[in-house]
């Protein structure tokens, strides 16, 4: 449909990497693209966030256990790197850990030995941010995070991540959001463009800074979702539909 950037993990419980990569060798023997045409985002997950299927050794170093899903996670996908290597969340919801250094400085070394050319941190609040910039780690080139509307549209971590170039990835626009979607405001700016109320939401996010992800599996809704970058929105549009938070 056109994408070109596909976002991934190595957390079978969740997601299906491997198939993910069973269909870029359908769409490499079709010609439908090459490798190079294409930008892979997959992730490290610590064991609590994973079922039975671990992708690495669990009485292994954490350091060690980076390297090895690092090694499955290109044996899933068929390729040599990926361009996105993002820690799964953070080990505590109270801060930057010891864990998470070490796992950072981990992945710091598959990027320097050539398996991603980018890291990234999800799931994070402003106080891990905070806490790792503290701490002297390595920038992140990316943030990606669940976005509430009714929690401001994560504008702390936004205005953090804004300061520092950082891109902010947000998921679950729509599904975390179903009350915008029904908003008279977003449907009625949806009827003047000729457009949904996703399209609206996504032209949105691209308006205040985000990188939007999708998750759809609907062939027209891509179409929709990609087509929602040629909409142009007013600034007091942009204005009201991010004070629609709670």
């Amino acid at each position: 449909m056109g994408f070109r950037a596909i976002d991934t993990a190595n957390q079978r419980r969740h997601y299906f990497e491997a198939g993910v990569g069973q269909g870029l060798a359908a769409a490499y023997r079709a010609g439908v693209v090459m490798r190079a045409d294409l930008f892979l985002q997959t992730k490290f997950t610590y064991q609590g966030g994973q079922d039975h299927r671990l992708p690495y050794d669990p009485a292994a170093e954490l350091s060690t256990q980076v390297a090895q899903s690092m090694a499955s996670s290109l044996e899933h996908l068929g390729t040599d790197h990926v361009d996105s290597y993002v820690l799964h969340g953070p080990a505590s919801g109270r801060g930057w850990t010891d864990d998470d250094a070490e796992v950072w400085a981990a992945m710091g070394k598959e990027r320097d030995a050539g398996h991603t050319r980018l890291l990234g941190v999800s799931n994070v609040a402003l106080w891990h941010l905070e806490h790792m910039a503290a701490t002297g780690a390595e920038t992140p080139a990316f943030v990606q995070n669940r976005c509430f509307a009714r929690l401001g549209w994560d504008r702390e971590v936004r205005s953090f991540c804004a300061a520092r170039r950082i891109v902010y990835q947000g998921f679950s626009l729509l599904t975390a959001n179903p009350e915008v979607l029904r908003h008279r405001l977003v449907t009625g700016i949806a009827a003047r463009l000729g457009a949904t109320p996703a399209q609206v939401v996504f032209r949105f996010a691209h308006a205040v800074g985000m990188l939007p992800l999708t998750g759809t599996s609907n062939a027209e809704h891509m179409k929709q979702d990609l087509a929602s970058r040629d909409l142009s929105l007013a600034a007091d549009e942009v204005r009201a539909i991010e004070s629609l938070a709670g």
